[in-house]
């Protein structure tokens, strides 16, 4: 089985290493955008990509606003796209859900629902 590419969006670099870290040891491709502009014109492009994790909260586009535009490109219609938030309210499930995520993890990433979520994908 080739490795899933998984592509993470999110403005805290240190987020970004060691979810890169954990997710290269359990054999995924791992690339990163800091911004979730910078990832639209990253997936406008031709990069392959399987997975996509975006941070909710970050300044500039969030990924409230960032996740219709991902799932409006013609190229990524079928990428799955799994929000990643340290708003693990009451209602922030469902609103990541609403604004067009495929499935939702909180923060501090729980590595082996994440691994689930990654695995159903």
């Amino acid at each position: 089985m080739d490795k899933k590419t998984v592509l993470i969006i999110d403005d805290d670099p240190r987020n970004i290493f060691a979810l890169s870290a954990v997710l290269r040891i359990k054999g995924f491709n791992c690339i990163s955008c800091t911004g979730a502009e910078e990832a639209l014109e990253l997936l406008k492009g031709d990069t392959h990509v399987d997975i996509i994790l975006i941070d909710m909260m970050m300044p500039g586009m969030d990924g409230y606003e960032a996740i219709p535009l991902i799932k409006s490109l013609n190229k990524r219609k079928g990428v799955p796209v799994i929000s990643v938030t340290a708003q693990a309210m009451v209602g922030d499930r469902e609103k990541c859900l609403e604004a067009g995520a495929d499935d939702y993890i909180a923060k501090p990433i729980d590595m082996d629902k994440l691994m689930e979520v990654l695995n159903a994908v």
